[in-house]
């Protein structure tokens, strides 16, 4: 069993990978999981893993990567970078070698060239939280309407020109008052992410496209992506966790790769 875990800034997810590469998954809420099982040990935040895992399972090695990794001591783990650990994750849910890797979580974004399975070039956005899981969330409180609601639309979406998420809700809030439908309020949301992640997608483009984190749930967002680009977007199951199937990955090769020596 290999244990990997993505230190997310929203949510904390951990999965477990067996030998024959079968999948469990468990997630937390990022601040309910550092108040509940973190200490602080010689002016660092800790977590004693035994607290994360089902009782009776002791990984044979355990790799976290994540927005906290730079802060947390998780003991017994190894840290990565959140690029290769989500790169990772994408080559083994998806079985693909070439791609762009579009990650969205809840405050950053990354765009990634993937060849022959490895990592040629990226770019991230954490700067701003315009194309994040964070700015969707706001959106659909300004709208009152749920997530999954929102992430229907995508027809005739309402011009929203703001790229600041928080100069984004006042504009938001002045369409609602024009009189515009929700549908299309919701599908010019959802264009407006789209907005901000096709430089980066042009950049390093494919023409196949490998859609990860919480904001890969979004069934409009993929839409628009396959009809403003006219690429195959593959989502894997289980979108949010990519980043720790990557680190299992990690943990199984770095193991294997010492027994082998």
């Amino acid at each position: 069993m290999y244990c990997g875990i993505d230190l997310g800034s929203r949510n904390v997810k951990v999965a477990l990978m067996a030998a024959d590469g079968a999948l469990d998954f468990f997630i937390y809420e990022t601040i309910a999981f550092y108040r509940e099982h973190g200490r602080l040990v010689e002016g660092q935040l800790a977590v004693d893993m035994a607290a994360l895992l089902p009782a009776g399972v002791k990984p044979l090695a355990v790799v976290s990567t994540g927005y906290g990794r730079q802060t947390v001591a998780l003991r017994g783990a190894r840290a990565i970078p959140e690029i290769k650990a989500h790169v990772l994750g994408a080559v083994y849910l998806t079985g693909l070698a070439d791609f762009t890797l579009l990650d969205l979580g809840g405050q950053d974004s990354k765009v990634a060239l993937v060849r022959g399975g490895r990592l040629v070039d990226f770019q991230t956005n954490d700067k701003c939280a315009a194309s994040t899981g964070r700015y969707l969330e706001n959106m659909a409180a300004v709208l009152n309407i749920t997530l999954d609601e929102l992430s229907r639309h995508y027809r005739d979406p309402v011009g929203l020109t703001s790229t600041c998420a928080i100069f984004g809700e006042t504009e938001l809030i002045g369409k609602v008052v024009e009189g515009h439908s929700i549908p299309s309020l919701a599908a010019g949301v959802n264009h407006t992410i789209f907005k901000r992640i096709r430089p980066m997608i042009l950049r390093l483009f494919s023409d196949t496209l490998v859609f990860t984190g919480g904001v890969a749930l979004n069934g409009a967002l993929r839409q628009i992506l396959v009809e403003e680009l006219g690429v195959r977007v593959v989502v894997p199951e289980n979108p949010q966790y990519t980043g720790a199937v990557g680190c299992c990955v990690e943990a199984r090769e770095g193991r294997e790769g010492r027994n082998g020596e």
